[in-house]
């Protein structure tokens, strides 16, 4: 009898509720348990306490400069280096875009979270399938 692999754990920085909770039910369909955060002040006690597989930190959450988060996420837990995905909104801004691709921190628009996340998650965590 085979044993199922254990659940992935996400930590998902999201102010917006219903945001919130699309990412809930996304996630708990790909069979990953998830905890969430309003602001990266809430989630950095959170990281340090519990351990989390991978956070998804929406952009528009943002109360810092993102390179700032990533930093801070990362230096808690360097587990989670490379394991940061942003979700964007619909950005044309070019700073923003140069700074998406200086940090290389993968991001997903939030209009294709459907259609993206898993096929993300599944690069950012190392899913076999």
């Amino acid at each position: 009898m085979a044993s199922n692999p254990p659940r992935r754990k996400i930590l998902i920085i999201e102010d917006e509720p219903a945001i919130r909770n699309v990412l809930l039910v996304l996630l708990a369909g790909v069979g990953c348990d998830s905890e969430f955060a309003h602001d990266i002040r809430q989630a950095l006690p959170m990281i340090r306490q519990h351990r989390f597989d991978g956070v998804l930190l929406d952009l528009r959450s943002a109360t810092l400069p993102l390179e700032q988060m990533v930093s801070a996420i990362t230096e808690l837990r360097p587990s989670l280096v490379g394991r940061v995905l942003v979700i964007t909104g619909e950005v044309s801004d070019p700073h923003t875009l140069e700074m998406l691709a200086r940090i290389a921190v993968p991001h997903v628009p939030c209009s294709r979270v459907t259609s993206d996340l898993w096929g993300r998650l599944r690069t950012l965590l190392g899913f076999a399938h």
